[in-house]
């Protein structure tokens, strides 16, 4: 007899536990039980595989770090860009003219001296000096997606002075330009080695004599 009872114990506690779920989530968002935050993003995952995007991304960062220095560093509390920082912005902003069709993201970062509030506004005052050197540059303010501070939340050498390393912009690719032509059209190939492909292209014997080239026979 005392085990039924305590089956029937355990069944009415769930059956509780359960209305309980039940009530509470009628005062939050379906599946508010649930999600953890992350509801979506599978998909969201799947549908930039699908379309090539997520890839194509991945390849255009890549290769954007490989051959352009993606970070600039700054002096301690200062948001100015030195010459080195300016050299190397120069470089980035002729890399991302080559790419039309991508955008990309400046991220602030500041050492561990100060408080965070101050460090955040910083980073952001850094991202945004960046940010108004490409435009100055001929970068499309639109291409550049989003400025971001993360001020002392991720110093690369983790140290309570001062550390010229962790005051620095990092510029990112983050993604193609929804609205351009050609993107996601079956023309990557086009989008990284456009000037590769316009090299390949037949010179005719007028452009030649325009440009000083030599004639010789059987060229077009």
């Amino acid at each position: 007899m005392k085990y039924l009872l305590a089956a029937a114990s355990l069944i009415a506690m769930g059956a509780c536990s359960q209305q309980g779920q039940v009530y509470k989530s009628y005062f939050g968002e379906a599946g508010g039980l649930v999600d953890s935050g992350n509801f979506g993003n599978a998909n969201m995952h799947n549908s930039l595989v699908m379309t090539g995007e997520r890839t194509y991304v991945h390849d255009l960062a890549n290769r954007f770090s490989n051959e352009v220095l993606s970070t600039v560093n700054f002096a301690f509390n200062s948001a100015e860009l030195d010459a080195g920082a300016r050299d190397t912005l120069r470089e980035q902003a002729h890399w991302i003219k080559q790419f039309p069709e991508v955008r990309f993201r400046v991220y602030g970062h500041t050492d561990l001296v100060g408080s965070a509030a101050y460090n955040r506004r910083l980073g952001q005052a850094r991202a945004n000096a960046v940010v108004n050197y490409l435009v100055s540059h001929g970068i499309s303010r639109s291409r550049l997606e989003a400025v971001v501070s993360y001020g002392e939340t991720q110093p690369l050498v983790v140290t309570q002075g001062r550390e010229r390393r962790n005051r620095r912009t990092v510029t990112e690719v983050t993604g193609f330009v929804g609205s351009h032509p050609i993107v996601m059209d079956g023309k990557y190939a086009e989008v990284v080695y456009r000037e590769y492909i316009k090299s390949a292209e037949p010179v005719s014997t007028i452009q030649m004599v325009e440009k000083g080239g030599e004639v010789t026979s059987g060229s077009e």
